[in-house]
């Protein structure tokens, strides 16, 4: 444990030498996020899926519907829930076992930026009301980890939601009876992008890649939806930002978030 801690910190010692001089570990600006690319359909059997490589991270996500319950909270709304699991070939690090609490935030983060923007219209997904409803279920599951999976599996998911056809069902007898060969895509009402930047001493850097991630003091991920309205913040860490900070890392995730739209935007029109 001690020598990893010697390495460690010698390693964050390099990154802020760096920094220092503007730069980063792997070349890029400070406000620059590393390449991504998005597949669809990479699962043929789900109603919806995408592969998304943020850098040398991978994350594959599938959407599954089927008819469900209303919540009672929702009214006659249809459901919609995301779930993040790491697989152990993804890191050393990883083992198998119920999710952790880096996990379940991962998760949660994820799903609340999908949810805030509103980005699937939930009173579509209506077949009776107060009797049942479309249920959307978006599974990421980590292959590859290089630092920033908040951002990684937001993409997956939202590339995945983007591609999915929803089937049809109507209430026989008050079963959802599925209606064969009807399928629609899911109402969408504008695409949420997260953008996570992370603080490690006075720097803020955009999408921390593996080195960076475990030297970072702080963390925020701010998810905007088509406006360029901020509609999801999360911060972590033992560190906090000041108030220019925030700012600065708002108008990023703008910036940095309509550059990542329209490679999802290209996913929306069947491209990749």
């Amino acid at each position: 444990m001690g020598s990893h801690s010697v390495v460690d910190q010698l390693k964050k010692n390099q990154i802020l030498e760096l920094l220092e001089q503007g730069k980063r570990v792997d070349g890029r600006g400070l406000d620059e996020a590393r390449d991504v690319s998005i597949e669809i359909n990479a699962i043929p059997k789900a109603n919806g899926s995408a592969r998304v490589r943020l850098g040398d991270t991978e994350v594959v996500c599938g959407v599954k519907i089927q008819p469900d319950r209303p919540f009672p909270d929702m009214g006659d709304k249809g459901i919609f829930i995301c779930t993040a699991e790491l697989l152990p070939l993804s890191h050393p690090t990883v083992e198998t076992g119920p999710p952790g609490p880096d996990v379940i935030e991962l998760a949660r983060v994820v799903d609340r930026g999908i949810r805030e923007s509103h980005m699937v219209d939930l009173s579509q997904l209506v077949i009776e009301q107060d009797k049942s409803v479309v249920g959307v279920f978006a599974d990421n599951v980590v292959v590859d980890y290089d630092g920033n999976l908040f951002d990684a599996c937001s993409y997956a998911a939202t590339g995945a939601l983007l591609s999915s056809q929803t089937p049809k069902w109507n209430m026989v007898d008050d079963v959802p009876t599925l209606v064969e060969g009807e399928e629609s895509p899911i109402p969408i009402t504008t695409i949420p992008v997260s953008v996570t930047m992370g603080k490690i001493g006075n720097h803020i850097i955009v999408d921390p890649n593996g080195d960076e991630w475990g030297c970072m003091d702080a963390r925020i991920t701010i998810t905007t939806d088509s406006d360029g309205n901020i509609c999801a913040l999360q911060k972590g860490g033992y560190d906090g930002f000041t108030l220019e900070e925030i700012v600065k890392c708002g108008e990023t995730s703008v910036k940095v978030g309509s550059q990542i739209r329209e490679k999802l935007k290209a996913v929306q029109s069947g491209g990749q």
